[in-house]
């Protein structure tokens, strides 16, 4: 396989920064997840004990309902903000793959 270190190497450059600031913010995202699923698991656990107690039970979804009206917009937001990072994900991987199409392409 042939290595090209011509201008169609060059012309991503200016990109690189934006990719690794989108590859960055996508991590982050993933660590998030990955610390909600964990929070997830060990809570049903926690809840199967706590399910025994109907009026604490109905105590943490009071607390959690205010948490989560209190933080609302900042909940929002981040929402969008993750799509839109994984839109520009989907695209940047888009724009690759049809990069490897092509010097395919062109070296058949």
């Amino acid at each position: 396989m042939k290595h090209s270190h011509g201008n169609h190497s060059m012309k991503g450059m200016g990109v690189m920064g934006h990719s690794h600031h989108t590859s960055h913010t996508m991590g982050k995202q993933i660590i998030k997840g990955s610390m909600a699923s964990a929070s997830v698991r060990s809570g049903g656990k926690l809840m199967g004990k706590l399910a025994k107690h109907p009026v604490l039970v109905f105590g943490i979804g009071v607390v959690a309902g205010y948490v989560i009206y209190k933080y609302r917009k900042e909940i929002v937001s981040n929402v969008g903000k993750a799509t839109d990072a994984s839109k520009d994900f989907v695209l940047q991987q888009k724009e690759n793959l049809e990069d490897i199409v092509s010097e395919t392409k062109e070296e058949s």
